[in-house]
């Protein structure tokens, strides 16, 4: 896994050789259990590397990032962005919540088994567990991989950042036009728009195209107690 090597050289990442033996086992188990459990459609071992392990550590340079210590990644699917990342920073706590239970039982079996001790994980709706108070307003970042568009997102991961926090959206082609239609979303929830990364311009693209970005937004005020809304109407009625 040369490409991962790299990114994990070029930030200052220790016990490299340790953790690229991690993240391969964590490869092989994600993909046994595939072929059981719908985990992921990437099953091509050059590009799980670039789309799963690589494009997840695509925000480990950032200042958010940096200064986080408590990091929630929502739909987390088959363990990403959240796995590799608690991979190549375990002195960071992280929870992943995904809607399907099965999921994060694998996700929470494998990272166990592999002793990445760092990881919980719980399997709920977004809009459900944004209204736990266990959890609500309880992070420092939140970060989320093409879950849903952006007024929808918002919605569902802005609940959990703290006020001073950062919520990270990884976006792919299309993103410009959710950025525009997310603008009273953003307002509503009490967030801020910081900036946006074009992954371009890292080392992180695979294609050079530039068409995968970083949203960063700040957490400036408490998100009212009225959102998110009950499951189901963030995505049938967004925020416009």
């Amino acid at each position: 896994m040369e490409k991962l090597r790299q990114i994990l050289t070029l930030y200052g990442v220790d016990n490299i050789d340790k953790k690229l033996e991690v993240y391969g086992k964590y490869r092989e188990n994600i993909l046994d259990w595939n072929e059981k459990v719908n985990l992921t459609s990437i099953t091509n071992l050059e590009e799980f590397e670039e789309k799963h392990f690589v494009d997840s550590l695509a925000c480990i340079g950032s200042e958010e990032f940096i200064s986080a210590k408590t990091i929630i990644d929502i739909g987390s699917g088959g363990g990403f962005p959240g796995i590799p990342l608690a991979i190549a920073y375990p002195e960071k706590e992280y929870l992943l919540l995904d809607s399907s239970a099965k999921r994060m039982r694998i996700v929470s079996d494998v990272a166990e088994s592999l002793g990445i001790e760092n990881v919980r994980t719980i399997h709920g709706r977004a809009e459900d567990a944004g209204k736990d108070d266990s959890l609500r307003e309880s992070f420092d970042l939140c970060v989320s991989r093409a879950v849903a568009a952006l007024p929808v997102l918002l919605e569902y991961c802005l609940p959990f950042v703290k006020v001073g926090g950062t919520f990270i959206s990884y976006k792919g082609p299309g993103s410009d036009a959710e950025f525009e239609e997310g603008k009273k979303a953003l307002d509503v929830l009490g967030g801020k728009f910081s900036r946006e990364l074009e992954l371009k311009e890292t080392h992180f693209s695979g294609d050079g195209s530039g068409s995968h970005k970083l949203f960063f937004f700040e957490k400036v005020s408490p998100t009212p107690a009225s959102y998110p809304r009950s499951a189901g109407k963030p995505s049938k009625k967004p925020i416009r």
